[in-house]
C-alpha cells in the first residue's frame, strides 16, 4: 500500500468536511466571524470549497479562496458553478506563505486544517502574510490541533497514519505563536476531534454519507490506511483536540 495524505484519501472517499472538529468547530468560527454582505473574505487552503459555499450562501460575502492542490481547485470551481456562485466566489491557485493580495485587502481570513501541517517556521511566514493582508480591526479564523501533555510518540505516528510531516501545537503555544505575530482579542475553543469518528462523520456528512465513506474505503487500495487513521485517533482521542481561535489583527 502506498500512502498518500490523508485530506486526499478522505476527499477521495467522499468526505466533505476535512476539518479536525468537523461542522461544530467551522460553525463557531463562523459565529464569531463577523460576516456581513460588504465583507471581503479570503479563505486560505479552501479545498473543494465547502465552507466557501456555506458563507457565500449564509452571509452574501464576495469570497476568495486559494489552494496550492491544482485537483482541489478543479472540485472547488466545479461546486462554486454548480451553485451557481461564480459573482460571489474567486479561486486561485497561491501560496499561504505568499499571498499575491496587497496590503490591507481583506476584512476575514479563515483557515481551517492547515496550519498544523505546517512546521513551526512556516506557520509563523503564514500567519504574517494573514496579517499582512487583513484590514486594520480585521479578523483572522483558524481550526487547528490541540496536542494535550508530552507526546513525542503521539506526533510521530500521527505523521505516519496520515503520511503528512504536521506539527500540531499545545494551546498555549498556538496563542503565543498567535501574540508574537501581532494578534489581539484572541478567544478560542477546544473540543473533541470528531474527523474519523463515526458520530462525527454523521453530523458532518449525514448517516448515508458515513455509510458511502465506509463502503467507498473498503473498496479504496488505501483501505488498510484509512482504518489505520480511525484506530488511531480513537486510541489517542484523550491527547489529541480541535482548537479554533477567533483572533484580531
Amino acid at each position: 500500500m502506498k500512502r498518500v495524505p490523508g485530506h486526499e484519501l478522505l476527499a477521495r472517499l467522499g468526505k466533505k468536511r476535512l476539518r479536525p472538529g468537523g461542522v461544530e468547530a467551522t460553525n463557531w468560527l463562523l459565529e464569531k466571524g463577523e460576516f456581513s454582505t460588504e465583507k471581503n473574505v479570503l479563505e486560505v487552503a479552501c479545498n473543494m470549497g465547502t465552507t466557501l459555499l456555506e458563507i457565500a450562501n449564509k452571509y452574501g460575502c464576495t469570497i476568495t479562496g486559494v489552494d496550492m492542490s491544482d485537483e482541489a481547485l478543479e472540485k472547488a470551481k466545479r461546486n462554486v458553478k454548480n451553485a451557481n456562485l461564480e459573482d460571489k466566489i474567486n479561486l486561485l491557485k497561491a501560496d499561504a506563505k505568499s499571498l499575491p493580495f496587497e496590503d490591507e485587502t481583506f476584512d476575514i481570513v479563515i483557515n481551517e486544517a492547515m496550519l498544523t501541517m505546517l512546521s513551526n517556521k512556516d506557520k509563523e511566514k503564514a500567519l504574517r502574510e494573514y496579517y499582512r493582508v487583513l484590514k486594520k480591526g480585521g479578523v483572522l479564523l483558524t481550526h487547528d490541533i490541540n496536542v494535550v501533555g508530552g507526546v513525542p510518540k503521539v506526533l510521530s505516528i500521527l505523521r505516519k497514519v496520515i503520511h503528512v510531516p504536521a506539527v500540531p501545537l499545545k494551546e498555549s503555544d498556538w496563542i503565543t505563536l498567535l501574540e508574537k505575530v501581532g494578534f489581539i482579542n484572541i478567544k478560542d475553543k477546544t473540543g473533541e476531534m470528531t474527523l474519523m469518528s463515526d458520530e462525527g462523520m454523521i453530523k458532518d456528512e449525514g448517516e448515508e454519507g458515513m455509510k458511502q465513506i465506509h463502503e467507498n474505503a473498503s473498496k479504496d487500495s488505501n483501505y488498510e490506511q484509512f482504518y489505520q487513521m480511525k484506530e488511531f485517533f480513537e486510541k489517542y482521542k484523550d491527547k489529541l483536540y480541535y482548537i479554533v481561535f477567533c483572533s484580531r489583527k
